[in-house]
């Protein structure tokens, strides 16, 4: 069933370990999970030929992406294969369901259409999830897994991912949670994946804060240890906390209070508190946009804050607007927007970016952070002759910005089609993108996340070497989040070594047992030959009780109730 595609040896190798069992693949970006998957659908369609096929992905663009891999490779009538998104109706998507083959769905709709049982999961012989290190929690992922174990005849899971996350917590977590039985790790120096690799550069630019950052900084370090101060005067904060830089710690602490008032305790001081570790926290915030974006993204983020206090209720937004050190950090913010300063990043990266499309004609992906600083760095590249920047961020709309997913998808085709050579964008940019002949990428500052760092760097190299940037501002929180990242991914790969020798199907039966333990079925309270049906207001769908009451065997009917 497969066409114009010859396998790699390490997707054939994988793919015998997916024949039997539900697995895990971890495979770095760019080397063809999808075309595994596409070569399971093809066995599992000549050994079901009457079952259906679904593939999830966490976005539009993505779903979309498969879809078209699937046209080019897959021999099957395009009318079989569907897209399945919170654009198409309800009852289209039912229609749909049976008359296509393979279905290619977002995973909330898909949930959404299990829940409301207009799909039926007991004829699907294999589903794949994307990106699958998302199925943690209550992301619609784990309730799809457990409801198609549950239902369908002939199951087979495979789940993909470039990189599941470095805790083995969350690893086995992710296991359990999508049914996993076999873990194919591969790595790029793998014997049989080290010939389809290509080589990406990666170069650290370390740029100085400017002196006249100081006082800035001065002021709002004042500020945050003012807060701190108080809050430890309260008995609540431990005076060791006045040495965390870290927002991690700060919101850990947050949820620890947060768990006091939820216990019954409130007291005058722990509500005094909150509010202080609230502080607390947005100049943590404000301290990492001077250190790693700039001033005008600071000055930004500081005026908004004043704004709001003119119409919140809310103390810590009123209160930091009234101190002293805060207006002190914001008033030299705006003495610096006026003279024109800004962070030596800025300059590092044109000088980068120029310098990388006169050479020859390459394109860029630049990663950041902050919308701000993004709609700033797209103004100063558009400025520089030979540059074609475009903007590239998430749905939300924050002060009336934010793209569609039918915009996305337009954006990639045009950078596909060379119609600019510079993609700036936000987290969105890091998952799943199809973008092939990607020269560079570079990182407007480090992430601490592996599988973020992991994701971004995958943008590149895929088709012939790859480079790869990133700026580092000397001495602040960047450098942290360089060696957190690193530490991180090297933890990942030594945990992913660990289960996999671990691993075996005893081990996945003893996790679900856990995962499992106390769960009861209707049939503790009636016989199996009763038929028990609830009828949910179509509002409460989200609701983690109609979950629940699915999991117990009862018939979820979804509409409006009048009251």
């Amino acid at each position: 069933m497969i066409k114009n595609f010859t396998p790699r040896l390490y997707q054939e190798t994988i793919l015998v370990g997916c024949t039997d069992k539900n697995s895990l693949i971890v495979l770095p970006t760019g080397l063809g999970k999808t075309n595994i998957f596409m070569m399971l659908a093809a066995h599992r369609f000549n050994k079901f030929p009457d079952s259906k096929i679904v593939l999830l992905g966490p976005t539009r663009p993505l779903i979309s992406q498969y879809k078209k891999t699937f046209e080019k490779h897959f021999e099957i009538n395009n009318d079989d294969l569907v897209i399945f998104t919170g654009h198409i109706s309800p009852e289209k998507r039912e229609i749909l369901w049976k008359k296509s083959k393979i279905i290619f769905s977002t995973p909330q709709g898909f949930e959404n259409d299990i829940i409301s049982g207009r799909i039926n999961l007991k004829d699907v012989s294999l589903i794949g999830f994307d990106e699958a290190h998302r199925a943690v929690g209550n992301y619609a992922y784990v309730f799809i897994a457990k409801q198609y174990m549950k239902k369908s005849r002939n199951g087979r899971i495979v789940a993909m991912t470039a990189s599941p996350g470095s805790d083995l917590e969350k690893i086995t977590d992710v296991c359990t949670n999508l049914h996993i039985e076999n873990l194919e790790v591969r790595t790029e120096e793998d014997s049989d994946v080290k010939p389809y690799v290509n080589e990406t550069k990666v170069k650290w630019i370390y740029v100085e804060l400017p002196k006249l950052f100081d006082d800035i900084i001065r002021a709002l370090k004042k500020c945050y240890d003012s807060k701190i101060d108080e809050s430890i005067k309260y008995g609540f904060v431990s005076p060791e906390f006045k040495n965390s830089k870290s927002k991690r710690d700060i919101l850990g602490l947050q949820g620890k209070l947060q768990y006091e008032i939820s216990q019954g305790n409130k007291q005058l001081e722990v509500l005094k508190t909150i509010s202080l570790v609230a502080e607390a926290l947005k100049i943590q915030h404000a301290l990492e946009l001077i250190e790693t974006q700039g001033v005008s993204v600071l000055n930004e983020y500081l005026e908004n804050i004043l704004v709001q206090a003119q119409t919140t209720k809310t103390k810590a937004v009123i209160n930091l607007s009234r101190d002293i050190n805060f207006r002190t950090a914001l008033v030299k913010s705006r003495n610096l927007i006026e003279i024109n300063v800004e962070h030596p990043k800025i300059t590092e990266l044109k000088k980068i970016v120029e310098d990388i499309i006169s050479k020859k004609d390459e394109k860029i992906i630049l990663f950041c952070q902050y919308r701000n600083s993004i709609e700033k760095i797209n103004k100063e590249l558009d400025k520089i002759n030979g540059i074609k920047p475009k903007v590239f961020v998430g749905q939300a709309k924050k002060k009336g910005k934010g793209l569609s997913q039918k915009e996305q998808i337009k954006i990639i085709d045009e950078f596909r089609e060379n119609k600019f050579n510079v993609l700036v964008a936000s987290s969105v940019g890091e998952e799943g993108l199809d973008i092939p002949f990607v020269n560079h990428v570079i990182f407007y500052e480090p992430i601490p996340s592996a599988v973020r760092s992991i994701q971004r760097r995958g943008r590149t190299g895929r088709l012939e070497e790859g480079a790869v940037t990133i700026l580092v501002t000397s001495g602040t929180r960047d450098e942290a989040y360089r060696w957190s990242a690193h530490h991180k991914e090297k933890r990942m790969y030594r945990n992913l070594d660990k289960l996999k020798k671990e691993f075996s199907l005893s081990s996945l039966e003893e996790r679900q047992d856990r995962q499992n333990n106390g769960e009861t079925t209707l049939h503790k309270y009636i016989s199996e030959e009763k038929v028990v049906a609830v009828l949910a207001d179509h509002r409460e769908k989200d609701n983690r009780v109609v979950k629940d009451l699915i999991d117990l065997g009862i018939s979820v009917k979804t509409g409006q109730l009048e009251v």
